[in-house]
């Protein structure tokens, strides 16, 4: 996820945010005023957010002040202006103990707020950090503007104040929330990491004028979804402001691929993980542990294989023992020149790929968008949801927040780093909802009944696929893995125990989410008329060409037509060399060897695939017509239209 959250306590406002986060996670100086320490540090000041700020006197946009924060968050929930207030009243002649109430946000509480960090993913921060200086300034507006639209979703339909006997009552606050938004530019390593810090305050107003508190356990519920909304809003405001697209690319193999910003190399990604290395080597070592250990008696003490479960918690510990002090921060200029002196030094890319990033970014979008067509088919996308969520939930049961997270991760494959309409994402939840799940809900509290906390599972069965895979065994002590697939696995050095170069896992649910997929679309698909079952093909083949070759299930045999034309082959289509590069570099536009000759002969093929695919899908659509509606599941073919350079987000999410 790239949007963490913890809780902030009042005594930790001063003994951590006022001394460190405000100021670019530097060590504030004893004594010094806040604005005086931000300015040391090149840091901007503090702003606030929230449509709340107007009940408080506040305005969005405006500095966040130290005595502000002070009183919101570490005296336990006052009102940001509490000693001018507090001191009206007492020169109004009242009492001590009536002019402090006057002050006061309801009653007080020891958690104060919530802490989200929202950071973007690598390659965007990469062209943030080695880009010029208008690239910078439209990634930091399309970082700000995707934290607003977050925001804004969480007042809307996330946020609730909990009020009467057990906190029985729920209300949504009308007048929306108050946060101060802290801007970072570096990881604790120095390298570059664009990122935010939101410290949200859990006080809001009610309908009746009293204030209570947001009930804190909702908002880490739903921050799964929220980090999906970030990433889709940020990666396609960047896009289409620079002329660029996302590619998938897997980081840990069997597990989720991220989106990433085509054309920039992997090697930089590299170069900014060192965090990420020290961690998984550690993790590793915990793991040959945890595998290896036995008790006095000689028996193993845990399972021959690595949970989930177990992993995360040694990713925890990992972490931890990893963790290097904080470093002193340096103005944002310093930095920008001292990270592009050292990726072009350490980094592994060539130095001019460096310097003119962004040319090499909008090669490699130009040639995915003139492959992948923007086609987003709301009923085969809420079987891939609904699919994806019960296969990954434990016991195949699931709330409507993870049909929702999942379907802005859909969404953002399929796209590219193209904008959508609003609601889209909404419109794939209802409809995984109405076909495909099956509530299941035994609600005991007036809670239960809430939508967001119904209880679904699928209404199919999963029953072709194995309930679960057997574990990964040890391999042969003897032998190596191979480096490939298709290689023969080699001898295993001298001197290597076994169990060094390879953990026994138990294997990651998102490769059978994935065949979950394939195979209930095909259950749905044989099912509906010819004309729908074509039409589908098209719409399943533009999806699948944004998905890494080594997630892609065997392609399903369609019902043949008289009357149409023969497909062109997957080898005609692709070049199977540029995707066996692309399964090794974890790119499917590096390995094209993009030269301005090359990328029109692509440009060329696909576009030609593409004008296939819409004659075929227009040839079955009359078909559909003459014979009825058969539509049986809802499909709806969503095609957004490519925005100009004159339209601006209103088009957007």
């Amino acid at each position: 996820m790239t949007v963490d959250i913890r809780v902030m306590r009042a005594g930790q406002m001063y003994r951590y945010y006022l001394r460190e986060t405000v100021v670019g996670d530097g060590r504030r100086p004893a004594r010094t005023p806040l604005r005086a320490a931000q300015e040391q540090a090149g840091v901007p000041a503090g702003r606030w957010m929230g449509r709340g700020l107007a009940a408080l006197g506040l305005a969005p946009g405006e500095e966040a002040t130290e005595a502000q924060l002070r009183n919101l968050f570490g005296e336990r929930g006052r009102h940001p202006y509490a000693d001018r207030i507090e001191a009206e009243r007492l020169a109004a002649g009242e009492s001590a103990k009536k002019a402090f109430k006057a002050g006061a946000l309801g009653r007080r509480v020891t958690v104060t707020g919530v802490d989200f960090v929202f950071r973007p993913q690598p390659t965007i921060y990469l062209l943030w950090a080695l880009g010029d200086e208008e690239t910078r300034l439209v990634i930091e507006a399309a970082h700000e503007y995707a934290i607003e639209r977050v925001l804004e979703w969480i007042e809307d339909e996330v946020a609730v104040i909990r009020y009467g006997k057990d906190g029985i009552y729920r209300v949504r606050p009308p007048g929306g929330l108050v946060a101060a938004r802290f801007r970072h530019y570096e990881a604790r390593s120095g390298r570059p990491l664009l990122h935010d810090h939101l410290l949200l305050s859990v006080k809001g107003q009610r309908l009746d004028g009293k204030w209570g508190s947001i009930h804190t356990t909702a908002l880490h519920e739903n921050t799964v979804a929220a980090s999906a909304l970030y990433n889709e809003i940020v990666a396609a405001e960047v896009c289409e402001e620079l002329g660029l697209a996302t590619e998938p690319r897997t980081v840990t193999p069997g597990r989720r691929p991220v989106m990433e910003i085509a054309g920039v190399p992997h090697e930089l990604i590299r170069w900014t993980a060192r965090r990420s290395d020290q961690i998984a080597a550690c993790l590793t070592e915990l793991e040959h542990e945890y595998v290896t250990a036995v008790d006095d008696d000689g028996e193993l003490r845990f399972l021959p294989v690595v949970s989930e479960r177990a992993r995360a918690k040694m990713n925890q510990i990992a972490a931890r023992k990893t963790r290097s002090p904080k470093q002193k921060t340096r103005p944002l200029a310093q930095l920008r020149a001292w990270w592009k002196v050292s990726a072009i030094l350490t980094s592994g890319a060539a130095a001019d790929v460096i310097n003119s990033l962004l040319e090499h970014a909008r090669a490699a979008a130009a040639g995915i968008r003139a492959r992948v067509a923007a086609v987003v088919d709301i009923a085969l996308a809420a079987v891939d949801v609904t699919a994806t969520v019960f296969v990954m939930n434990d016991g195949g049961h699931f709330h409507r927040r993870h049909l929702l997270a999942e379907a802005r991760r859909h969404l953002a494959l399929v796209l590219r780093g193209r904008r959508r309409d609003p609601g889209l994402d909404e419109e794939i939840v209802a409809a995984a909802i109405s076909t495909h799940c099956l509530d299941i809900s035994e609600p005991k509290t007036v809670r239960g009944l809430e939508a967001g906390y119904r209880l679904y599972t699928a209404r199919w069965s999963l029953s072709d696929l194995p309930a679960r895979r057997p574990p990964t065994l040890a391999p042969d002590p003897a032998r190596q893995p191979p480096a490939d697939p298709g290689e023969s696995a080699a001898p295993r050095p001298q001197g290597q125990d076994a169990g060094e170069w390879e953990i026994p896992r138990i294997p990651l649910p998102y490769e059978r989410a994935v065949l979950a997929g394939a195979v209930v679309r095909d259950k749905l698909r044989t099912t509906a008329s010819t004309a729908v079952r074509g039409r589908a093909g098209d719409v399943v083949a533009h999806q699948q060409a944004a998905m890494p070759e080594q997630l892609l299930a065997p392609p399903v045999a369609e019902v043949e037509h008289d009357d149409q034309e023969p497909e062109t082959g997957r080898g005609e289509a692709i070049d199977m060399t540029a995707l066996r590069a692309l399964r090794k570099s974890r790119t499917d536009v590096e390995a094209l060897d993009l030269t301005a000759d090359r990328l029109r002969r692509l440009q060329d093929a696909f576009a030609k695939a593409g004008d296939d695919s819409r004659v075929r899908a227009k040839r079955n659509t009359v078909q559909a017509d003459d014979t009825g509606p058969v539509r049986p599941y809802g499909q709806q073919a969503y095609r957004p239209q490519e925005p100009g350079s004159h339209r601006g987000r209103e088009a957007g999410h």
